[in-house]
């Protein structure tokens, strides 16, 4: 298939396509008699796991080392899952915190939704309803 009809089928820009391509994160593709790009349908297939990634947060040059392990073959399978592995712990500690997050909106819109005078205006981080105290929020580095 040409860059355009993967781009479609991925959801992806053919700018994407092509920088992907470029920094090493997808493989080098073959070409037509024509010279356009003739892609393999397999490739959604990592496309898609990729986009997973992205969306999990993994950082581009950790998804261009795991491209790179993946490339060298099944012999750094036992790598790839120490990678996988490593970035799974973030991603749960990143979910544990959105739920977090959503325990104090959810109070705070149930406060609105408990009274006619509406909440304190200063709109401050509400308690969840667990009891637990809020994590202190440190202000970032510059």
């Amino acid at each position: 298939m040409r860059i355009g009809e993967l781009a479609r089928r991925s959801r992806l820009t053919a700018h994407t396509i092509r920088y992907y391509e470029r920094i090493g994160l997808l493989p080098f593709v073959g070409r037509d008699a024509s010279g356009h790009r003739d892609y393999d349908a397999s490739i959604l297939t990592w496309i898609g796991f990729l986009d997973r990634l992205k969306t999990t947060g993994m950082p581009i040059r950790t998804m261009l080392e795991y491209a790179a392990l993946r490339q060298a073959g099944p012999a750094t399978a036992p790598d790839r899952r120490l990678l996988l592995e490593r970035h799974r712990v973030q991603v749960r500690a990143h979910v544990a915190a959105l739920r977090e997050a959503l325990t104090v909106l959810d109070t705070k819109i149930a406060g609105y939704a408990d009274t006619t005078e509406g909440m304190n205006d200063d709109d401050g981080p509400a308690e969840p309803d667990d009891g637990k105290p809020l994590r202190a929020r440190r202000p970032r580095a510059r």
